[in-house]
């Protein structure tokens, strides 16, 4: 939201009121905070004292590392919800607090903000003497609007810094020149309106900001003033916390600290995923067609889910099986669940017309409404729909019980599809703000949804395939990325969104292969087959046609096949790196500049990525396989081949389609599994663990998870000279190393070493928990 009109003047009927200067700075009488007075004019005199805003400003550390921004107007208004969930402790961080004669300073762990007392508003966020970003002159303002008064704050932006996140956004990765309304909206991958609205954003430069607020948060990112990020909010104040790393990595462990870490999804929610697509026609016969096909075929399936038309047209959402197509649907889940499948199905949170929830929903209040007590219905989408109120409690538990009997009958998960379509000329049962309540109806809907399949199943055992979410949302995974186009053009704009919602706190991320919309062509549905397969999730899917590879052409089954049973053997580490997004909030499909923060070469990379911390994918975005991408500094190797390449600079390469770059970094380990049909095994037993170019001196750590995440085998292998140290701990009942690109060994102690097309295989002796090798 634009306030000026140009460097010199004011938009029609603006008026601001910045931040002129500090007229006091106070420290709390705790010493754990500081107060500053901002005058919003000059004060020379007793007389400019009178007849204008005063903006108190409040500094404070619910965190290390992170500092708090309260900035109010007028006070008095009465507090109305919702409001993020936070986890603030109860008790603030030790903080050092000096307040000088020129300045007052609020220091925690290596951040400090600087409050300026002369006669010029600034607030300087340092790092020692560095100063990290700042606002200054023309920054901080209450602003007059015809729409009403709104808090602005502008942060500088240093030469070169660029900025990322803010939610799953299709549009350019970086986000410098973009002018962002956080505002979900059902707008597909192919436009600037987003499923997934998240009010935080990080810089290269070492930090992020979140905004604590959920309704529409306007952002002028480089654009509205070029020097810096402007973020909005409507009313008289503005809470927003700076968080510094410095690295990227730790900037998302401190953000989700503070708005919550995502829940760690169940190992079979890793395997491939299959559809009934949405508006094709299906029935029993069709699905078990299907899953035969995908069996006759050797095409390993771990979960179907039955897309909108499991329930009866204009029904949507009673929760009861279309039973002229699937008669008894009891007996059929049992026949897909002996076959090892898991079931998901689709769900909305709301009740058309036609429903038979609909007058349950209605009598009980369980439905929103309008302001004259009417349930506010409209036919977009179902015809006469009306939505959940989920901040009823009574509702929720409705909800819940409606999806508990499916679970019952042999249901594992929800597609929570919707969410974002929330209006606002509503009145909420518990009285929240309509206008906060747009984006966080996202939050409640699905927070319900996982609630009851983690009381049925246990922490571990949740996962949703969720489309909307605000803040707060990562908590419960998997997140997809909605209507994508079966092009080329699209599969990129939703690797942008899956980068953007990996950098805004969400670990798990998904997208319909193939493309949603129109059906692909052989080419590019192969392509996103590779790209879909090494991503955390990985779901065929599509709207008027279905995905099943066989008719696409015969090649195309190979191609799932390939990528299906090496995403299978990959699991020990896919599912190491899922235990790091559950436990410190580094996603799985990582943004390359979240693992090579000092390499400006990655700062602007979305046509690739990082699957886990050792493993660049360059997903094929072209007919002829020709694909163009940058490797940092090092000796890389492909994957599949062992070729190696040199790094610090951009490679152009040509694949076939049972390939793509997929390169290991130097100096790491990846274990692969022993399984190839499945996701959910012993991934100690019998795991192989693929050593890459590891540096003299060098010490590597590798830990393979159990199922339930805890450690189960953890090797260290450490380097000098010609002479290498592996010991395995934990779980050794049968692992291997495979030394990649070594031609052989000299002498090995504590087992055999074997050829391999890819390198040296090292085989322990029975019982042997340790390897001495020489090179």
């Amino acid at each position: 939201m634009k306030f000026t009109d140009g460097y010199w003047h004011m938009r029609p009927g603006v008026t601001p009121h910045f931040a002129v200067q500090a007229h006091e700075v106070e420290v709390e009488a705790n010493a754990t905070a500081l107060v500053a007075y901002a005058a919003t004019k000059p004060l020379r005199g007793r007389a400019d004292t009178i007849n204008l805003p005063l903006l108190t400003v409040r500094f404070s550390s619910p965190l290390e590392n992170v500092i708090r921004v309260q900035v109010v107007h007028h006070k008095g208004r009465r507090p109305v919800g919702p409001a993020f969930e936070l986890n603030l402790p109860p008790q603030a961080p030790a903080v050092q607090v000096a307040d000088g004669p020129e300045a007052a300073t609020l220091t925690t762990g290596r951040l400090t903000v600087r409050v300026a007392k002369g006669p010029d508003w600034r607030i300087d966020f340092l790092d020692g003497d560095r100063v990290i970003t700042s606002s200054g002159r023309r920054g901080l303002a209450l602003m007059e609007t015809p729409e009403g008064r709104f808090m602005v704050e502008q942060l500088d932006l240093g030469v070169g810094e660029c900025v990322y996140g803010l939610g799953e956004r299709f549009t350019p990765f970086v986000k410098n020149g973009q002018v962002v309304d956080l505002w979900n909206e059902d707008g597909g991958t192919a436009s600037e309106q987003a499923y997934k609205n998240i009010p935080f954003y990080l810089t290269n430069r070492g930090y992020g900001v979140f905004v604590n607020h959920p309704e529409k948060v306007s952002y002028e990112i480089a654009s509205e003033k070029v020097e810096r990020v402007q973020f909005s909010v409507p009313g008289e104040s503005l809470d927003y916390f700076l968080i510094y790393g410095p690295t990227p990595k730790e900037v998302l462990e401190r953000y989700t600290a503070l708005t919550g870490r995502p829940a760690l999804p169940p190992a079979w929610s890793f395997g491939l995923w299959l559809t009934t697509s949405f508006t094709t026609d299906y029935d029993e016969a069709t699905v078990t067609s299907f899953i035969q096909g995908m069996a006759d075929r050797d095409l390993p399936l771990h979960v179907f889910h039955f897309d909108c038309f499991w329930m009866k047209e204009f029904h949507w959402c009673n929760f009861e099986w279309d039973r002229r197509c699937f008669p008894d649907p009891a007996a059929m889940l049992a026949r897909l669940k002996a076959r090892g499948l898991k079931i998901c199905v689709w769900i909305n949170p709301y009740i058309a017309q036609r429903s038979a929830l609909f007058d349950e929903g209605m009598a009980a209040g369980y439905l929103v409404k309008r302001p004259n007590g009417d349930v506010w219905q409209w036919d977009l989408w179902q015809a006469g729909m009306a939505l959940v109120d989920f901040t009823n409690p009574a509702a929720r538990r409705w909800f819940g019980d409606k999806l508990r009997a499916l679970v019952d009958m042999g249901v594992d998960c929800f597609k929570t599809d919707f969410g974002e379509r929330i209006p606002t000329d509503v009145v909420w049962f518990d009285g929240s703000d309509p206008l906060k309540m747009h984006n966080y109806y996202s939050y409640l809907y699905n927070k319900t949804v996982f609630e009851v399949l983690e009381e049925k199943f246990g922490p571990g055992g949740a996962t949703v395939f969720a489309r909307s979410a605000t803040a707060g949302g990562q908590k419960f995974p998997v997140h997809w990325g909605g209507d994508s186009t079966a092009t080329f053009a699209s599969m990129a704009e939703t690797l942008r969104g899956g980068l953007s919602l990996g950098l805004s706190g969400f670990g798990f991320w998904s997208h319909d292969i193939g493309g949603f919309e129109q059906t692909a062509s052989a080419d590019v549905y192969k392509r996103w087959c590779a790209f879909g397969l090494l991503s955390s999730h990985s779901r065929l899917h599509g709207s008027s046609s279905y995905r099943v590879p066989w008719l696409f052409d015969e090649e195309a089954v190979d191609v799932l096949r390939f990528f299906t049973k090496l995403k299978c053997r990959l699991m020990p580490y896919l599912f190491a790196a899922a235990v790091e997004a559950h436990t410190a909030g580094v996603p799985v499909l990582r943004a390359m500049p979240l693992e090579f923060p000092d390499d400006p070469g990655c700062d602007a990379l979305d046509r690739q990525y990082m699957l886990g911390g050792n493993l660049l994918v360059a997903p094929v975005f072209t007919s002829d396989g020709t694909v163009d991408y940058y490797l940092p500094a090092g000796r890389w190797t492909h994957f599949l081949t062992g070729e190696v390449v040199e790094g610090g600079r951009w490679v152009r390469e040509r694949h076939g389609f049972m390939s793509l770059p997929l390169l290991a970094r130097p100096n790491s380990i990846i274990p692969v599994g022993a399984v190839e049909d499945r996701p959910d095994y012993d991934f100690a037993d019998g795991v192989t663990f693929h050593l890459f170019e590891i540096q003299d001196g060098a010490t590597l750590t590798c830990r393979v998870p159990d199922l339930a995440g805890a450690p189960a085998l953890t090797v260290e292998a450490t380097r000098w000279g010609k002479s290498l140290q592996i010991r395995a701990a934990g779980e050794t009942k049968a692992w291997r190393v495979l030394l990649r690109g070594a031609a052989g060994v000299r002498t090995i102690e504590g087992g055999i070493a074997q050829a391999d097309p890819l390198g040296a295989l090292l085989i322990p002796d029975a019982g042997a928990t340790s390897l001495t090798v020489r090179l």
